[in-house]
């Protein structure tokens, strides 16, 4: 069986398992905890030499890094994915956005103010900045989804799944999501879909990480 490696609360991790819960695919999932450091134990880095998670371990071995390539592996066959080349195109640019202009200000925000606020005593300059890069990348979606229901017109898809991960949790980095009612709006069409679970289900069935004896 594939094996998704995960950790609590991540919103990169949250994609991939939301795509197996969607399409009905059955995965093994395993939460290594990373603020006990066992993402950097002999045993971890021996299944992924980088260190990182998510990480998908394939039934023939091989590995696959990074949620948003996960999404398209992971939904192939399944109406998740775009249908053609230009809707493709769009959805790459989409995915590359989420990492460069929402990810990386949304997730230290969250993890500062929220998931570990005592590493984030005396950061609140840092954390402003990123919470005000958030929310200019933020307004652009909004834009957007103001003129359409899903990230690729009607259909919702890997694209919506890729930039849901971690909006859908900015209120937990301190944003005011109020400011985005046309964001607010596709996030509650996104959880209504059928088979949607939540962030708190990612790791309620997963087997815990072990890793070598100290």
């Amino acid at each position: 069986m594939e094996k998704l490696f995960v950790t609590r609360g991540s919103g990169n991790c949250f994609k991939p398992f939301l795509v197996s819960c969607l399409t009905g695919r059955n995965i093994d999932i395993v939460n290594v905890d990373l603020l006990a450091v066992h993402h950097r134990s002999r045993t971890f880095l021996s299944i992924n030499p980088l260190g990182r998670v998510p990480y998908l371990l394939l039934e023939d071995g091989d590995g696959i890094g990074e949620s948003n390539a996960m999404l398209w592996l992971l939904a192939e066959g399944s109406k998740l994915l775009p249908g053609t080349v230009k809707d493709r195109a769009r959805s790459l640019q989409w995915m590359f956005f989420e990492q460069t202009r929402l990810e990386p200000f949304i997730s230290p925000a969250r993890f500062l103010s929220h998931i570990a606020p005592d590493r984030g005593a005396g950061r609140g300059d840092e954390i402003a900045a990123w919470q005000g890069k958030a929310m200019a990348g933020l307004r652009i979606v909004n834009d957007h989804l103001q003129k359409s229901r899903f990230m690729l017109g009607d259909t919702f898809g890997i694209t919506d799944i890729a930039i849901f991960g971690y909006v859908h949790l900015g209120h937990e980095a301190g944003i005011d999501m109020a400011a985005f009612p046309a964001v607010l709006a596709w996030i509650e069409q996104v959880q209504s879909l059928p088979g949607f679970q939540p962030l708190s289900m990612l790791c309620e069935r997963a087997s815990p990480f072990v890793r070598e004896a100290a």
